[in-house]
């Protein structure tokens, strides 16, 4: 066998994290990127970045957001294909913030199966919903790099001061309150809920109890993306 005959190409894997507010998404996004070499690409950085950076995606979703209006699915889509095929997520992506419907979700499958790729996994993190509320409630992050805290589960190990690049000023979110949170899962439960069936039907769906440690949800998630990557 040549040696081009035993390249095999590889895709980059495409991981979806679902869950309510307040599930642990963001934290464990961030464990796995470090872990595995994957790129959490959220719908809102994305956004930011193809406007700055002045492509025709970007330039489009420019002109909606200054008329006061909301992107469509369809430039969302366009910049998320156009980031993508950047050489940084050759391992892999973690979507964030997308889909979030299952028109969405629908729509993401042809953008994949166009490019010879799919969903790899939808992991569902599930929490129990009163559980959410006061994960939500007590949360916080550094103001300089953006890593979550909360302050019941997750505290500095020295106080007021990041663990991650030592910054001793941090924020809260206006609409992390108990009333919000239970509105913000109103319309999880109502939207964002019904693509755990839709994966389900794909056969790409795993189920992560997130009422445990962080440290014990990142096991059980390195465990279903070692299974992606072997």
């Amino acid at each position: 066998m040549t040696e081009a005959e035993n390249t095999v190409e590889t895709k980059p894997a495409v991981l979806i994290l679902l869950g309510s507010p307040g599930a642990g998404k963001g934290t464990q996004a961030r464990m796995l990127e470090e872990e595995f070499g994957l790129v959490q690409l959220s719908t809102g950085d994305l956004l930011r970045a193809a406007v700055a950076a002045g492509t025709p995606a970007g330039l489009a979703a420019k002109a909606v957001m200054e008329a006061g209006g909301l992107v469509s699915d369809e430039i969302v889509l366009a910049i998320l294909k156009d980031r993508m095929a950047e050489p940084d997520v050759s391992k892999g992506v973690i979507l964030d913030g997308f889909p979030r419907t299952a028109g969405q979700a629908a729509a993401l499958d042809d953008l994949l199966a166009a490019a010879g790729q799919r969903v790899d996994a939808a992991i569902s993190l599930e929490v129990d919903d009163e559980a959410m509320i006061a994960r939500v409630a007590g949360r916080y992050t550094c103001a300089k790099c953006g890593e979550g805290y909360h302050d019941q589960f997750k505290t500095p190990a020295h106080a007021g001061t990041c663990d991650k690049c030592g910054g001793t000023d941090f924020k809260r979110r206006a609409d992390d309150n108990a009333e919000t949170a239970r509105a913000r899962l109103e319309a999880y439960h109502a939207q964002t809920a019904p693509l755990i069936d839709h994966y389900d039907r794909l056969g790409v769906l795993g189920r992560v109890d997130a009422m445990g440690s962080i440290a014990d949800v990142r096991a059980a998630l390195a465990g279903i993306v070692s299974g992606i990557s072997a």
